[in-house]
């Protein structure tokens, strides 16, 4: 009987931890090398992700099979679409490619929120002030707004891989 209690409440703490990242990582810290993608790559990036809308929430997922989280999802479209593999966390793909300003943001452009130092969720802006994103657990992927209450709250940063 403790044994199931024990993993009942390991799947709850996995479910739960959605796409957080380790504590570890500073927004100032030095930047992994990145691809240069094209307005092309970039607007193709954005159509794909459009497409996975409704692919399950699934932390650690990075498959649309087996479901996606937010960092999986990155990943799975960058790799598909431009042929790079961008960093597996959070944390990572905040430090990946360049700063940008809200105002130079393109299709194919990571989204990363945040409150502080430690980047907690990352989407695909996909134009028109919106992202295509994994949200949490036991939701799906989805298309969501950068000026809704809740995102534009989160101290959202801005990358140009």
């Amino acid at each position: 009987m403790r044994l199931t209690q024990h993993l009942v409440m390991a799947a709850v703490v996995l479910l739960l931890g959605g796409c957080g990242t380790s504590p570890h990582s500073s927004r100032g810290a030095l930047e992994p090398r990145a691809s240069r993608l094209t307005a092309d790559e970039s607007n193709d990036i954005a159509i794909h992700a459009m497409g996975l809308v409704g692919t399950p929430y699934r932390y650690g997922g990075n498959t649309p099979d087996s479901g996606f989280d937010c960092s999986g999802l990155i990943g799975y479209v960058y790799q598909s679409r431009a042929g790079t593999a961008p960093p597996r966390t959070v944390a990572q793909l905040d430090r990946w490619g360049q700063p940008i300003a809200v105002q130079s943001l393109r299709s194919g452009d990571l989204v990363v929120f945040g409150r502080g130092r430690t980047p907690s969720h990352a989407g695909i802006y996909v134009g028109q002030g919106r992202f295509v994103h994994a949200p949490s657990s036991g939701g799906e992927v989805r298309l969501d707004r950068l000026d809704s209450r809740y995102w534009a709250g989160q101290q959202p940063a801005f990358r140009r891989p």
